[in-house]
């Protein structure tokens, strides 16, 4: 099964304006979850979804195109993080997408060096495919490192921040 990115985008523009809370998609060299919750329609006209809204994970190191192309996952060396200390969890990227720290240019960011978080408290926003997804915090934690700058790409599975569990 061939999936260009056309396709994609309407594939998910469709679970998106349905009431399908999981969808699974598998092909010979890819697969693709998306797993949701909640959908509010306020942030820059794009659906919001939570972390846990959009959850892709793509098992193959290409997805082909229509045109015969492929996207090549970037080295793992452009996106290493440093070493973690100990006692630190790995906050990672559950797709890929454009990092943002702020809900819009000008605005504060969600969380700083420092900052003490909730269990559901947004973190940051990760953009894929038009679409802006809260990424929310999985522990009561104090950040301890932000590992990316605003408005980079990232992969699925980058280190995005790093916590001190509290």
């Amino acid at each position: 099964m061939k999936l260009d990115h056309d396709d994609l985008d309407r594939l998910i523009d469709k679970i998106t304006m349905s009431d399908i809370q999981e969808f699974t998609l598998e092909g010979e060299d890819f697969k693709l979850e998306i797993k949701r919750n909640a959908i509010d329609k306020n942030y820059s006209g794009n659906a919001l979804l939570s972390s846990n809204s959009v959850d892709k994970q793509i098992n193959s190191t290409s997805i082909a195109t229509n045109e015969n192309i492929s996207i090549p996952s970037t080295s793992a060396a452009s996106q290493e993080a440093p070493p973690a200390r100990s006692g630190l969890i790995d906050i990672t990227s559950p797709m890929v997408g454009t990092f943002y720290r702020a809900s819009a240019p000008g605005e504060d960011p969600f969380v700083e060096l420092g900052t003490k978080v909730n269990i559901g408290q947004t973190i940051c926003i990760l953009e894929a495919m038009k679409l802006m997804n809260e990424i929310e915090s999985e522990y009561n934690a104090e950040i301890v490192e932000i590992l990316v700058e605003n408005g980079t790409p990232v992969e699925f599975g980058q280190v995005l921040m790093r916590v001190k569990q509290s």
